[in-house]
This record gives structure tokens, sequence and C-alpha cells, in this order.
């Protein structure tokens, strides 16, 4: 991977856009540049700054917590409108960017996953994800978990400095 780091700072890629594709080793040089490349577009979009932020609060949460990787999101449990709104927004980019990953058109999904910034920003100003409830607080960081899983199929833009 240092040689490909040499290459890419010699282009002028920033070096967190670098290190956010690297992070997943992707193993095929073309694929590994396809990534870097749709970091680099996403990198231009207004939501870009806002997810990668929003991106590294939930890797911060996450990495605080014990996640069972076979549960899944009770929608029973979830109360505020905020929450709900990610959820089926979430689960209808899920579908949507299958086809994009399959073609490994990477820019596609990121653009695709820009349109998530309004609900993550709502989620955050209204929902308290370390609910007293423990249910609930698990509930949420699985959501937030769901969420971060789909950024880390192309990138981890919480790596990404403004």
């Amino acid at each position: 991977f240092e040689r490909l780091r040499a290459y890419y700072e010699d282009k002028n890629v920033r070096i967190d856009t670098y290190l956010a594709v690297a992070k997943l080793a992707p193993s095929k040089p073309l694929d590994f540049d396809k990534r870097i490349k749709a970091v680099e577009h996403f990198r231009q979009l207004p939501a870009a700054n806002s997810l990668a932020a929003a991106n590294k609060r939930v890797s911060n949460i996450i990495d605080k917590q014990s996640l069972a990787t076979s549960q899944k999101v009770d929608t029973s449990l979830l109360t505020e409108a905020s929450e709900i709104t990610l959820h089926a927004h979430l689960n209808r980019l899920i579908e949507q960017l299958e086809p994009l990953l399959e073609k490994r058109d990477y820019q596609g999904a990121l653009t695709l996953l820009a349109s998530l910034q309004e609900p993550i920003d709502q989620f955050f100003d209204n929902v308290m994800v370390m609910a007293d409830d423990p249910a609930v607080k698990q509930n949420r960081i699985l959501l937030l978990s769901g969420l971060r899983q789909l950024f880390l199929k192309i990138a981890d833009i919480s790596l990404l400095n403004g």
C-alpha cells in the first residue's frame, strides 16, 4: 500500500482520501482507484463535510458499544419521527445501492448516500442515542451501525477532514 500512497500523493490526492479507502484494504488496484476517484468526487458534494462528521460521530458511538452483529433494528422500538425517517431512508437506499455496488459505481453510490444528510442531521438533532431504556439505546445504535455499514461498502468517510 505504501507505493500506492506515494502514487496518489503525486497525483495530489489528499492523504485522508487515501486513508479512507486504504482502511478497507481493497485488493485490486483498479477497484482501489475507482474508490479513490469516488471519494474525491464525494468531497465536492455539499453534504460531504456534514456526512464525514456524522460518520465520525457514529464511529465513536459504535466503537464504545458491543453489538451483536446478527441483531436487526426492531421497528417497534422506533418512537421518534427522526429515527423512523432515517430507518425508512436507509431501507430504501439499501435496495438502490445494490446494483451500483455490483457495477462498482462507487461514485454513484456515494452520491446516493449523500441524500442521507438531512435524515442524519435530523436524527442527531432530535434523538438521544443513549436513551435510558437499554433496548431503545441498543436499537438506536443498531440503526447507526447499519448506516455506517453502508458507507463502509465504499470507504471509511469518517477519516475525511473538512
